[in-house]
């Protein structure tokens, strides 16, 4: 109609985005003060990290919240030659459900946080992998957590002239599940690098458009897909906060995230 603006035009701007960071190691008490300074959120580990023997993060979940920070929920999954036969994926994929709702119990959440589980690899998942991290997302959702996946927003090739989104793969396979997304994508651009500032980057701004956060820096700096990113990396390759030497947090490195929330699993 005549005098109506554009429907675009009365939407409303979406909300600014937050500022996070996910490490392995858990930081220390004494540096949540310097670093809430920066940060809204923080990935907390249900289980070992990738390549960690323990979790440091257990028992952690009320010193940091206590501290003003919201919760990025994280469960360690299996890779691909964890689930070759005779191996069974859906069987695998409740059983680690399982152990993630216990320990997510355990550390305090309750039902409704979102547990995201990390699918390390990227590429089109293989059979085995969708099997197992579908019957993941099952379980979890049936006992009364929300699901989602950390995995690859980055393209990969798979032949000439083509390339797949493991983020896309997933969410093209998932039929009627609902899954909340938490991508990497470290390349620049899209990615600005080791950018610690008030202002955090959309996960939209990922590529994935339905991502909710995004990983967009990881320590140390990975060169093969890094390479263009600004010289805003410490020299030895990692991201530090921008915080006093005294607080003895600004030798923490870390991996940087933006959300769509303070808190990505609402787990405070």
């Amino acid at each position: 109609m005549r005098g109506e603006l554009p429907i675009a035009q009365n939407r409303p701007n979406p909300p600014a985005p937050y500022l996070g960071f996910d490490r392995n190691d858990y930081p220390g008490d004494s540096a949540l003060p310097a670093l809430k300074q920066s940060f809204s959120f923080v990935g907390y580990w249900l289980n070992a990290p990738p390549g960690a023997a323990s979790n440091t993060w257990a028992g952690k979940r009320a010193i940091v919240r206590e501290n003003g920070f919201g919760f990025l929920v994280l469960f360690n999954g299996r890779i691909s030659n964890q689930l070759t036969r005779p191996a069974d994926p859906a069987a695998l994929g409740a059983s680690d459900a399982q152990a993630a709702i216990e320990s997510a119990k355990r550390e305090g959440f309750s039902s409704g946080t979102v547990i995201f589980l990390d699918q390390e690899e990227g590429g089109r998942l293989l059979p085995e992998q969708r099997e197992y991290l579908f019957a993941w997302v099952d379980a979890i959702v049936a006992a009364g957590f929300r699901a989602g996946v950390y995995c690859s927003g980055i393209p990969a090739k798979e032949g000439h002239s083509q390339s797949i989104v493991t983020a896309n793969d997933i969410r093209d396979h998932a039929r009627d599940r609902q899954i909340v997304f938490f991508v990497y994508n470290d390349v620049c651009p899209p990615s600005p690098g080791c950018a610690v500032s008030k202002t955090a980057p959309y996960p939209s701004a990922s590529g994935i458009a339905f991502a909710d956060v995004w990983q967009f820096a990881q320590s140390p700096r990975r060169h093969d897909f890094a390479r263009g990113c600004p010289a805003n990396y410490n020299s030895d390759g990692n991201c530090y906060p921008p915080v006093s030497t005294s607080s003895g947090a600004a030798a923490i490195y870390l991996d940087l995230d933006s959300a769509s929330s303070p808190d990505p699993s609402h787990g405070r």
